[in-house]
């Protein structure tokens, strides 16, 4: 019996110890974590009410506004000074002005010329002027590709005036030999170029010689011409069959501004090409349009046809106000068969000679202008890009007897 209690005061000591540990766990801060129960709104007094138990509906909160920091105020930028548009820029040439070209063209004729000049000077001065001096006079005429006919004139005019003068001293005979020369040179032609707008549309000018004159070169000169007389051009590169040409043209152009029309591949029609830069020279309203053309063999008669194609197909939308043809003056009289086919074809108004500097004879400026009827217009004096120049007939004249 006693044992019995023994077991039952142990039992009770160790279940008052288990439910002493409960009651330790369950309290807040050991053992568990306290949790914690949402607090009831205040109550608000409503409006009408001033006070009382019924709750107003609680209110927004507002969506807090986002700081927009402030700009600082850039200062004034002037206009027309942005260096993006500087760099931009091309740099143009300055072509030379019409005087500057003139000035060269007299001083490298004369170097050209000097023989000539001063050969017939040195016959016509000495003793003695019988028939083998005026032979020798009117070989040398010849030799500077003058022509038959304007050598024989020159001569019998010469011999009248020393006849009739009875004088032969070099102040004298360089008088009249500059007063025949400048007669077969004709100052009377009419040698400007088409370059002004013409009623709503721009003059056309057609470009036109056989290959190896310089013909491209040429119209990016001639370019350089108008420019510097405040012309607005556009240039045509008809010449489709050179794969260089339009290139070269194109190149001629943006060095002074000057835009170019052009195919997009070798080979195209070059009457199209033609079209179109006219088309696009009425439109932009230019005052001129240069057409380069192929160079071409005066005796091969489907190029002359092709020729006369491009004419007739710009002549549809345009009159064409100005032909140049371009002969290289080293040729001498071989170029007037040449001149004669290609006026036969498309009408030539203009002769533009190029490398009338150096070898060549200037003698040929009377013999093309005699046979054509037309007037010498340019000359091309070297390779420099503004030696080509107005053709003046006075100072050609003094710089041969200089």
């Amino acid at each position: 019996m006693d044992t019995l209690w023994e077991w039952l005061i142990v039992a009770g000591a160790v279940l008052a110890v288990v439910v002493g540990l409960g009651v330790a766990f369950l309290r807040p801060g050991r053992g568990a974590p306290e949790r914690q129960l949402p607090t009831p709104p205040k109550p608000e007094p409503s409006g009408d009410e001033g006070g009382g138990g019924v709750l107003a509906p609680p209110r927004p909160t507002p969506t807090p506004t986002p700081t927009v920091p402030s700009t600082p105020t850039a200062p004034p930028v002037e206009e027309d000074v942005f260096v993006e548009d500087v760099l931009d820029t091309p740099v143009l040439d300055r072509p030379d002005t019409a005087v500057g070209r003139l000035q060269r063209l007299r001083a490298r004729l004369a170097r050209s010329n000097t023989a000539l000049g001063k050969g017939l000077l040195n016959l016509l001065t000495r003793g003695g002027l019988d028939e083998t001096v005026w032979e020798e006079v009117e070989d040398t005429l010849i030799s500077a590709d003058l022509g038959i006919e304007a050598s024989t004139e020159l001569v019998e005019a010469l011999r009248t005036q020393v006849k009739v003068a009875g004088t032969r001293d070099e102040a004298s005979v360089r008088g009249w030999l500059r007063q025949d020369l400048l007669r077969l040179v004709d100052p009377r032609m009419d040698r400007a170029i088409a370059s002004s707008r013409i009623g709503d549309r721009p003059a056309v000018v057609l470009v036109v010689g056989v290959n190896g004159t310089g013909k491209t070169t040429t119209v990016g000169k001639l370019a350089r011409v108008l420019v510097s007389e405040d012309k607005d051009v556009l240039l045509g590169a008809a010449d489709t069959f050179r794969a260089a040409a339009a290139d070269q043209l194109e190149t001629w152009g943006a060095r002074v501004g000057v835009p170019t029309v052009r195919s997009a591949r070798d080979g195209a029609d070059p009457a199209a090409v033609a079209f179109d830069a006219v088309k696009a020279g009425i439109e932009n309203e230019v005052d001129v349009v240069l057409l380069d053309t192929a160079g071409r063999l005066h005796n091969k008669t489907n190029l002359m046809d092709e020729l006369g194609k491009i004419k007739r197909v710009v002549e549809k939308q345009s009159p064409i106000d100005e032909v140049l043809l371009v002969l290289d003056a080293t040729t001498g009289q071989n170029g007037l068969r040449q001149a004669e086919v290609f006026a036969q074809v498309v009408g030539i108004t203009g002769i533009v000679l190029t490398k009338l500097d150096g070898t060549a004879k200037g003698g040929i400026v009377v013999a093309v202008q005699r046979k054509l009827g037309v007037p010498v217009k340019l000359v091309g004096l070297g390779e420099g890009p503004d030696d080509l120049a107005p053709f003046d007939p006075e100072q050609f004249v003094d710089a041969i007897v200089a």
